[in-house]
């Protein structure tokens, strides 16, 4: 009796004890020589062009400077290894700190203030339906794909002393503030500022204009049923929406901020005497003007690993949350979150 019931079927295998195993312990994953072999190696031959450009003209200048960075070199001569001097020479340098607490201050200018502005710009053309809006749109974001040395022979013709800036002053009985915008030691540095939020603000736009398309009108429709205005709107619907636009802007205007050299050689050459000097201004003259490419290739280092290091922070910060959306209840409903 019990040998009928413990027999196996007629043409039925006994589970082996491996099946046994992946029944208890789920599937095995593929080893790396088996993952492999299953994948054509002509897939590589799409992406080694790329690969190969990153290398030649990313990986080797970086490894280059690296190198560079470690001798007394001035790119004729044979180079006298310095160890750690170079970088010691980069701290201790007080123009050099000086150069870093400028480019600190015009991170205001260049990404806080682009950012608000295209915030505002943003949330009020998603709410205007006027004809001609469009080109509108396309005027803003002109200013960022002008060419930098446009925009600075343009600014400096404006902010020139004989200027239009001036002259609008001075016709509106203001010209007891007109002044040599870029020749003057208080405002040299606030005017190269507004040149380059005036060139930044335009690219926050659009990105913020993608983003609050992208935004379900339901939620919208929703909000005002239950009473909410535009500011209200804005503030819990629109802007937790553009945590990611946000995101990109910052991090695009950020690198634009520390690493710009263009708009201030062609304005003010880091003058009046050093108020408007930023790191990569330092770099250009060390490796071109003064022979120095080993403190060149140290000062542009470090600036790479500080612009990293603030590019982390902004993306730590504004990380997107795996929050569900709040959603507007009347006073007598629960509301859910």
């Amino acid at each position: 009796m019990t040998t009928a019931a413990t027999t196996p079927k007629q043409g039925a295998t006994a589970p082996t004890p491996a099946a046994r195993t992946d029944r208890t312990h789920g599937p095995r994953r593929p080893s790396l020589r088996s993952y492999l072999s299953s994948r054509s190696w002509s897939s590589l031959l799409y992406v080694a062009p790329a690969l190969a450009f990153f290398a030649v003209f990313v990986l080797y200048p970086i490894g280059i400077s690296v190198w560079y960075s470690f001798y007394a070199y001035d790119g004729l001569t044979q180079g006298t290894p310095v160890g750690w001097d170079n970088y010691t020479a980069v701290f201790t340098d007080s123009e050099l700190r000086a150069a870093l607490l400028h480019s600190l201050v015009l991170l205001f200018f260049y990404a806080v203030l682009p950012v608000c502005v295209g915030l505002l710009l943003a949330g009020a053309m998603s709410r205007i339906r006027v004809y001609g809006l469009t080109v509108f749109r396309a005027v803003l974001f002109l200013p960022q794909i002008l060419s930098s040395v446009v925009v600075a022979v343009a600014w400096r013709n404006l902010l020139a002393v004989d200027g239009p800036v001036n002259t609008v002053l001075k016709a509106v009985g203001l010209g007891r503030f007109a002044t040599s915008w870029l020749g003057d030691f208080d405002t040299a540095l606030p005017s190269i500022g507004v040149i380059g939020a005036w060139v930044e603000y335009g690219l926050c736009m659009v990105l913020f204009l993608s983003g609050i398309v992208a935004i379900d009108r339901s939620t919208y429709e929703a909000a005002r049923l239950d009473g909410a205005g535009p500011v209200r709107e804005f503030f819990a619907i629109t802007l937790p929406a553009l945590r990611p636009q946000i995101s990109i802007a910052l991090i695009l205007t950020v690198t634009f901020a520390l690493r710009n050299f263009d708009l201030i050689w062609n304005t003010t050459r880091g003058g009046p005497g050093t108020t408007t000097t930023v790191p990569s201004l330092y770099v250009y003259q060390d490796a071109f003007q003064n022979r120095m490419l080993g403190r060149a290739s140290a000062l542009a280092i470090v600036l790479t690993v500080v612009i990293l290091a603030v590019v982390t922070v902004v993306q730590l910060a504004l990380r997107e949350r795996e929050r569900p959306l709040r959603r507007f209840a009347s006073p007598g409903r629960k509301v859910q979150s």
